[in-house]
């Protein structure tokens, strides 16, 4: 019989991920005030790469590794999870599966449970239903994707796993790129989601950023498989299922098929731009360090590029949230050195004040 050919795309994809990451557990938790800092998706940080991990031979213990798959039970992640059930130990990974009830609709949590047993019954171990608490903060989609995050993240931890699969597609990051043209986002934000990031102590990779959402559709089909329909995707209140309903298919109606691989790829481009640049920018940071903080001197001399990214960095290091960090925050800080005129101090998120006094920056 043969293979479905999205089925096949899928499994590649995997297959390729799971090959070129390391084996081994990412770094420790982050501490309090690290994970204080750390946002959603979207967030901006020194630690995203968008270049593929070298496999690290040697596992403690002569273990397998162990690779969970994050599974809302929607199309995307049901067909990654079928596929990584499939590739995984043909590879030499373990691998398991968390499902997260974020308690916001009706039947969530029997909703969450099915999603359990199919895996169970497909193979996975370990398998976990994380019930989480979503607060309110920056709005229900964000303070949901940071329950969701913390909720794998610590599950990662905990159960030692070398990394968490996503079923973000390529569809998934047009959206993204075209939502952050929206809010005027730099370089960085254009650069959509990662294919690897490290949040929380925790590995975070994307393997179908280069398939199309139709193609996950399409394997489930394939493999009999029924994906769970998210209300919350087609609810209008919410700025990427406008974009996914009317801005991204208009586009497409105007520019062509091609708009949505388009712009994926310009997000990747840009990405390994945005990832030398925070490379240099951290070089810049630590030669910019003076006993009160950073000399405004040292950071004259830099290019607009990188000594805006210092003091992104810097702010976020006094303990300015960085998913509330903007533009405007960064363009104040940037007048202190660049356009001195005596002014007082700048305040940033998190109720924190920088001002310059002898030709140093200081904040706190």
């Amino acid at each position: 019989m043969r293979l479905d050919p999205s089925v096949a795309a899928i499994r590649t994809a995997i297959r390729h991920t799971l090959t070129t990451l390391p084996t081994t557990p990412a770094a420790p938790a982050a501490t309090l005030k690290e994970l204080r800092q750390q946002d959603g998706l979207d967030g901006a940080s020194l630690t995203e790469s968008r270049q593929g991990y070298r496999s690290v031979d040697g596992v403690a213990g002569g273990a397998r590794p162990l690779v969970l798959v994050g599974c809302s039970g929607g199309a995307d992640s049901l067909a990654l999870a079928a596929a990584a059930v499939f590739v995984a130990p043909r590879v030499g990974w373990r691998v398991g599966l968390v499902t997260v009830d974020h308690q916001l609709q009706e039947g969530s949590a029997g909703r969450a449970e099915q999603v359990a047993q199919w895996a169970r019954e497909q193979g996975f171990e370990p398998v976990e239903v994380a019930t989480v608490d979503v607060g309110g903060c920056g709005g229900p989609e964000a303070a949901a994707r940071a329950a969701r995050y913390a909720a794998l993240a610590g599950a990662a931890g905990r159960l030692g796993a070398a990394t968490v699969l996503l079923g973000h597609t390529r569809d998934d990051q047009a959206e993204t790129v075209l939502l952050a043209l929206a809010r005027g986002a730099g370089p960085r934000g254009l650069a959509g989601m990662p294919a690897h990031r490290l949040h929380a102590g925790a590995r975070f990779s994307r393997p179908l950023l280069d398939v199309p959402r139709s193609a996950c559709r399409a394997a489930c089909a394939a493999q009999d498989l029924v994906p769970w329909e998210d209300p919350h995707n087609t609810d209008p209140s919410y700025a990427r299922s406008r974009v996914r309903a009317d801005a991204l298919p208009a586009l497409v109606a105007a520019l062509g098929e091609g708009v949505v691989a388009n712009l994926a790829r310009s997000a990747a481009l840009l990405g390994a731009d945005a990832d030398l640049l925070d490379e240099l920018a951290a070089d810049a940071l630590e030669r910019c360090r003076a006993p009160a903080g950073l000399s405004a001197g040292a950071l004259s001399g830099l290019p607009a590029a990188l000594r805006t990214r210092v003091l992104h960095a810097w702010a976020a290091e006094l303990g300015a949230p960085r998913a509330a960090l903007t533009h405007r925050h960064v363009a104040a800080l940037d007048t202190l050195v660049m356009a001195w005129r005596g002014q007082g101090a700048t305040l940033l998120p998190g109720g924190i004040a920088v001002s310059r006094r002898s030709g140093e920056l200081t904040g706190g």
